[in-house]
């Protein structure tokens, strides 16, 4: 089995898991009581480097990245860093997250909050509006076009933004008619974890007119940055390297600092 499948059925097993202890009925009740959505696509649209800074404690291509973080206080040097939104991973098995993890940096800071999961069932957009979250992250490689469009209506009924992750080019005629506000062009094949940085360059003229692209995986420096600039993209999702990093406050200020002019890119929008 790939990693990609290991996850899925570690997924399938938690969700059908959940539901026996908390009816989704539970999660339906608090998801109708939330009035604090935070705009997601509206921090990413805004001008300039936009970075989605991500708090993640291991990956099954890495490892162990930084399992002893504390999500409050990183969740705060982002924000402080510049950061457009937070992304935290809440899959337990692989990567170490939680709910917990989203909870607490949701806690301390004013930025728009993506639940970055594999969402595969209606229980999980239910329970990620619970949890606080303001936008999830739906897959199209997992997802057959019925159940992406229904998880996508689902979300938008009940206040959740989406953003919806491609790789190649099959993924991005999927989305076609979905036309999503926020497409995030994953530059990692997760079958295999293979990663190809010029990815999200290629893919991003190929989305729905409308849809603001959004490169993820393997950017690591600001070189990374203004490669992407050069080819008009400036909205990215990145985690290891800030994750690690120093002082993630400051090297967010460098990046965010950056401007398409100073690296002879076109206009990204």
């Amino acid at each position: 089995m790939s990693f990609l499948d290991q996850i899925l059925a570690a997924k399938r097993a938690e969700v059908a898991a959940a539901r026996r202890l908390r009816p989704q009925a539970d999660l339906e009740r608090l998801a109708a009581k939330r009035d604090d959505f935070r705009g997601f696509a509206a921090s990413l649209a805004r001008p300039g480097v936009r970075v989605i800074a991500e708090i993640k404690r291991a990956s099954p291509s890495l490892g162990d990245i930084r399992p002893d973080l504390d999500p409050a206080d990183l969740a705060a040097a982002y924000e402080a860093g510049g950061a457009a939104a937070l992304s935290i991973l809440t899959e337990p098995a692989f990567f170490k997250g939680s709910a917990q993890d989203l909870k607490r940096a949701r806690r301390v800071t004013d930025l728009p909050v993506l639940r970055k999961d594999f969402i595969l069932d209606p229980y999980q957009v239910y329970e990620t509006a619970a949890m606080g979250a303001d936008a999830m992250l739906l897959i199209v490689r997992i997802l057959e076009d019925d159940q992406l469009a229904s998880l996508t209506a689902l979300a938008q009924g009940i206040g959740l933004e989406c953003l919806v992750e491609i790789h190649d080019k099959a993924d991005a005629r999927r989305i076609l008619d979905l036309a999503p506000p926020v497409v995030g062009i994953n530059n990692r094949d997760l079958a295999h974890f293979r990663t190809d940085t010029s990815q999200a360059a290629r893919l991003a003229n190929r989305l729905p007119r409308g849809s603001a692209p959004v490169a993820a995986s393997g950017i690591h420096s600001a070189d990374d940055i203004r490669q992407a600039l050069a080819s008009g993209l400036r909205r990215f999702l990145i985690g290891e390297a800030l994750v690690k990093a120093p002082n993630p406050a400051e090297l967010l200020r460098q990046w965010t600092s950056l401007k398409v002019s100073e690296v002879g890119g076109r206009n990204p929008e």
